[in-house]
């Protein structure tokens, strides 16, 4: 019975993909990610950012996560179109319920990566019908490196 159990115990486990992540703490090690073919993902806390709205600099930061697969990026090396740093940039787009009105928008995040660690991102949400837009707010904030308490996490996520 011990043999049997074991058996099926390896079975379920190699049918069940198990999923491990791994903390990205820079943007070096964000681009070694990327750069290898790894899944990244990245979870906000953007009450921990800094909100542009209306080209003004917002003192209430709504008390809100979101997170997005790095799926397709580019990355623009130091001085490649005339930039000061290297950076990365991804973006998203995905048709959700309006959290601040009727109906359904586009969700259309966009992120830029600095290899400073900074991180600025756009977030839109777009009229599903009309394509008005009906938001448009940056949130300015860094990479969590364990240690500080800054708003954005990466993560490699990976299979076995």
């Amino acid at each position: 019975m011990n043999k049997i159990s074991s058996i099926l115990i390896v079975i379920f486990l190699m049918s069940n993909p198990v999923f491990a992540q791994k903390q990205l703490k820079n943007f070096d090690e964000l681009m070694a990610a990327l750069k290898s073919g790894k899944q990244v993902r990245m979870v906000v806390y953007y009450n921990k950012c800094k909100l542009i709205s209306d080209n003004e600099e917002k003192e209430k930061v709504p008390d809100a996560i979101g997170g997005m697969n790095l799926g397709v990026y580019e990355y623009f090396a130091k001085e490649a179109i005339k930039n000061k740093l290297a950076f990365v940039v991804a973006s998203e787009s995905k048709l959700i319920e309006n959290p601040k009105g009727e109906g359904y928008v586009y969700n259309y995040v966009k992120i830029k990566v600095s290899e400073d660690n900074k991180v600025k991102i756009t977030a839109q949400y777009i009229d599903a019908k009309t394509f008005e837009q009906k938001m448009d707010e940056n949130f300015f904030g860094e990479i969590n490196d364990e240690k500080n308490e800054k708003a954005v996490y990466f993560y490699e996520m990976s299979t076995f």
